[in-house]
């Protein structure tokens, strides 16, 4: 499960930077090269979704990592119990010797 979820975030990541790289901070950037006419998208509404597509991949990948560490302390502790548990029947059985 945890590789899973860690897969997952290491993909939000490229595609996140990939989001970053083809916007420009002053309205320009891959966005501003189809300014065509006949164009579905206008470049602004295409900003817009660039501009929303990243703070919705930034949140996803905060609320990713979370999951990983609730996920991860979970399991942390699970081991650790029943490696306390099985140091205790270990040394219950030394004692019986």
């Amino acid at each position: 499960m945890l590789i899973v979820i860690i897969l997952l975030i290491i993909l939000a990541c490229f595609v996140l930077g990939f989001f970053v790289l083809i916007q420009n901070s002053k309205g320009g950037g891959l966005a501003s090269n189809f300014a065509g006419s006949n164009q579905i998208m206008g470049v602004r509404k295409t900003a817009d979704f660039l501009e929303k597509a990243t703070w919705t991949l930034a949140g996803v990948i905060m609320l990713l990592c979370l999951i990983v560490a609730f996920l991860s302390k979970n399991e942390f502790k699970a081991e650790r119990g029943t490696n306390e548990r099985h140091k205790i029947e270990q040394a219950s059985m030394n004692e019986e010797d």
